[in-house]
């Protein structure tokens, strides 16, 4: 909730959402929220790792949806959402939190300055 978001306010909007079928996750104010903030570090220390010659892209994708059993491993993922939107919530990320664990990957960053923003650009 917002700083000046009341008390009432906030258990209105909760049960709105939840009469919507809605599940409902306090998050505080901050850049990034809570799922882009522990998601996108993910996938930017994913991209470090390919950047680096710690594995190929498959690989690395590979290790993840064994290791953590999720659907897509964290390049392609990237990859659906659209490497311009990673790299623009990292920079929001960075910015806003002044922590350089936020920091973008070079090759990120190359890669969006090449035009390569993965599937919604068909590379």
């Amino acid at each position: 909730a917002g700083l000046q978001t009341s008390p009432a306010t906030l258990q209105r909007v909760e049960e709105v959402a939840g009469r919507m079928g809605k599940t409902v996750v306090r998050a505080d104010d901050r850049p990034g929220f809570m799922s882009n903030r522990i998601l996108m570090p993910y996938i930017n220390e994913a991209i470090f790792a390919l950047q680096e010659g710690v594995g190929t892209r498959e690989d690395i994708d590979q290790v993840l949806k064994l290791g953590t059993r999720v659907p897509m491993g964290p390049l392609e993922l990237a990859d659906f959402i659209g490497l311009d939107t990673c790299l623009h919530i990292m920079r929001v990320l960075h910015q806003g939190l002044g922590d350089d664990k936020y920091r973008p990957a070079p090759l990120l960053v190359k890669y969006v300055d090449a035009g390569w923003l993965g599937r919604k650009r068909g590379r």
